[in-house]
């Protein structure tokens, strides 16, 4: 196609001068043509001087070999079948998709006949207690005196319970029987189907070793394209989704993973550079394997970059691991590179590669060799048709969660949980993952009591990670997806539905939109009010204590000192929050500050004695203002004890708590 593409763009008089300086070229050409037909093509004879000039030796040289009559070989493969011994048939994706959905359907329908007959197994349970009694009430009634028929009655029913007990056994060994039948026809059925929708690897990567090489010819490179897993089967959507990330990821390989041949040989390495896409199946998911062995990247480069696009500050990005450093490649926006290229520069590529693999609900990971080269890994399901999850429920209905995108699940202990301006958290790892109730998410009523454990489902990814607490695990789960009616629209944190074994719907839960959906709550400061995400998490019985301050640190420390006294302690930022939180919860003791945004700690003092129904509830002010004016002017407030931060000690604030309302048991 290149010696045709360059013929097609010289003029005619140019054409006797271009064949001259291409002779070598052509003569390969033709040698390549002649291994792909397996025809013994004779070398032209030796042109005599003076008869053909070396302009023309080219062009006679074409036209002997197109004259020239081809000598078959024996085949080597096996003859392939005539055109037109395999029937071949055009369906539209809408009818196949609507195929794969009843083959699901049916598939489903199958396993409702298990749960039945363990059904049956409880009715044969029953009928073996009923014969028990009958046959205890019947040695009962031999030691008294009943009348003959009345025993033969007896006799009659227990016969008669017996046959009934022999004929449920026959008709169970039947059912079970035509239980495997049914479920072993319609797995192979749906397999059938859905294998009607898979496609070698081949056929989504062809137009990339072209791609490559141009790349690399513009750019003065030598690369060369490794493929591997070509006939390994994928979805066919994904196949789709595949073109775009694949062409982004390639051609940052060819520009930013490939040095030139000069730079390559001061380093010690072959002067073309590899490049290996591989494709390959690996527990029940589809790995995509991107390669190269350039330079990689330098992480104290990536480390500057950063902080000079003002991403985060310097102090956070040298406690980060290299790991956490190549995430941010994936940002939008994000580049390496000081000047925008036709090429690269313009920070778009492999921001492209990660939405495409959250939407198909994948994962991206990177590793990187300074100096060796870097690799991208694509996690993706093997179908989109088929997904596994874990099953969980919540306000007595069950839901999907993708398993692919659970971090992880955990039974987590009550004593665990801490809270941090109202919001609760746990620790694990080494970080600290934000606890919310999965009631509140989805809206789906009051959290229950859940005991000493809490089931947690730990979603997100390193930068943005939740616990989310539900009602009970209730298993893993093979559904097959089935998407809802158009008219619904996108319905919020649902991505699609399916049908359990017995039949009952359930919904699969779209994590990527429950994750804004939690951002939404945390920006907007809803979950300040939610006191637990199953009815007061770490809150213990016993007196609560409302700590108002305008100081995180203040605040935080005086919770956590009365926290360790066994109070329950909430905070509140400032004197109308806590007002409202006065309002809305039932208080035994405020300690508050002065100084504080939109209401000080006097007027909040103020507003608490002046409302008869908190009067009675005792305030204490804690000051960075030690005057006297200052003490008199809070006590005439109402506030019953006044205590300095200068002259500040632990036990003198718990001393006052102990002197106003007791220990913290009630």
């Amino acid at each position: 196609m290149d010696l045709l593409l360059h013929i097609s763009r010289r003029s005619g008089a140019e054409m006797a001068q271009w064949e001259a300086e291409n002779a070598a070229r052509i003569q390969g050409f033709l040698a390549s043509l002649n291994k792909i037909t397996r025809a013994e093509v004779r070398a032209p004879e030796p042109a005599v001087a003076g008869e053909v000039s070396a302009a023309s030796a080219p062009t006679t040289a074409l036209t002997e070999a197109a004259s020239k009559p081809v000598k078959p070989e024996p085949p080597l493969l096996p003859a392939r079948k005539k055109e037109g011994s395999e029937r071949m048939l055009r369906l539209t994706a809408e009818n196949l998709n609507r195929l794969l959905g009843l083959a699901g359907e049916s598939l489903v329908e199958s396993r409702w006949l298990h749960p039945f007959a363990d059904s049956m197994l409880r009715l044969k349970r029953m009928q073996s207690e009923v014969m028990e009694s009958l046959h205890g009430l019947r040695d009962s009634l031999q030691s008294s005196q009943v009348s003959e028929r009345a025993d033969d009655q007896m006799k009659s029913a227990i016969e008669k319970l017996m046959e009934c007990r022999e004929f449920l056994s026959e008709r169970m060994a039947d059912l079970d029987v035509y239980d495997r039948r049914s479920s072993n026809l319609s797995n192979r059925l749906y397999l059938e189907v859905l294998q009607c929708r898979m496609r070698p690897f081949e056929d989504g990567v062809r137009r990339l070793p072209r791609m490559v090489r141009d790349l690399a010819r513009s750019l003065g490179k030598q690369v060369r394209l490794e493929i591997a897993g070509e006939h390994t089967q994928v979805d066919r959507d994904i196949l789709e989704k595949l073109e775009t990330p694949l062409t982004h990821l390639l051609r940052n390989a060819v520009d930013h993973g490939c040095e030139p041949a000069a730079d390559r040989e001061r380093a010690g390495k072959n002067t073309e550079c590899t490049i290996r896409v591989e494709a390959r199946h690996s527990a029940g998911m589809l790995m995509i394997v991107v390669t190269d062995d350039g330079p990689g990247i330098e992480p104290e480069r990536l480390r500057e970059t950063i902080v000079q696009k003002k991403l985060i500050n310097r102090n956070v990005v040298e406690k980060m691991s290299e790991t956490e450093l190549l995430e941010f490649l994936l940002l939008p926006g994000f580049t390496m590179r000081d000047t925008v290229t036709e090429i690269s520069g313009r920070g778009v590529g492999l921001d492209v590669v990660q939405n495409m693999v959250k939407s198909v609900r994948g994962s991206v990971r990177i590793a990187n060799q300074p100096g060796k080269g870097m690799r991208f890994q694509l996690q993706l399901p093997l179908t989109l048709s088929v997904l596994r999850t874990l099953l969980v429920e919540v306000g007595d209905e069950p839901y999907a969660i993708p398993l692919s995108q659970i971090s992880r699940t955990m039974k987590l202990p009550r004593e665990k949980v801490e809270v941090l301006e109202g919001r609760h958290h746990f620790s694990l790892d080494g970080r600290q993952v934000g606890l919310l109730s999965a009631h509140q998410v989805l809206d789906c009523g009051e959290p229950r009591d859940l005991g000493g454990e809490l089931p947690v489902v730990i979603m997100g990814d390193r930068m943005a990670r939740y616990g989310m607490v539900v009602d009970r695990f209730l298993g893993e789960r093979e559904l097959v997806v089935q998407t809802l009616d158009s008219r619904l629209g996108k319905v919020r944190d649902i991505s699609a539905g399916s049908l359990m074994e017995d039949g009952s719907p359930v919904l699969i839960v779209d994590v990527e939109d429950m994750l804004v959906s939690i951002e939404k709550l945390v920006s907007s400061g809803r979950l300040n009010k939610v006191h637990s995400a199953a009815g007061q998490l770490a809150a213990k019985p016993g007196k609560r204590v409302l700590v108002v301050d305008d100081s995180l640190t203040v605040r935080e420390l005086q919770r956590k000192l009365l926290a360790a006294r066994g109070y329950a302690a909430e905070v509140a930022v400032d004197g109308m929050d806590g007002w409202n939180a006065v309002q809305s919860g039932n208080y035994d003791l405020v300690i508050t500050d002065v100084d504080m945004p939109r209401v000080d700690g006097i007027e909040l003092a103020t507003l608490i004695k002046r409302d008869p129904r908190f009067a009675s509830l005792p305030v204490v002010i804690v000051s960075y203002k030690d005057r006297e004016e200052d003490r008199l002017r809070g006590l005439e407030a109402g506030a019953d004890y006044y205590l300095t931060k200068g002259g500040f000690h632990d036990e003198t604030l718990l001393q006052a708590v102990v002197d106003l309302i007791g220990g913290a048991d009630r």
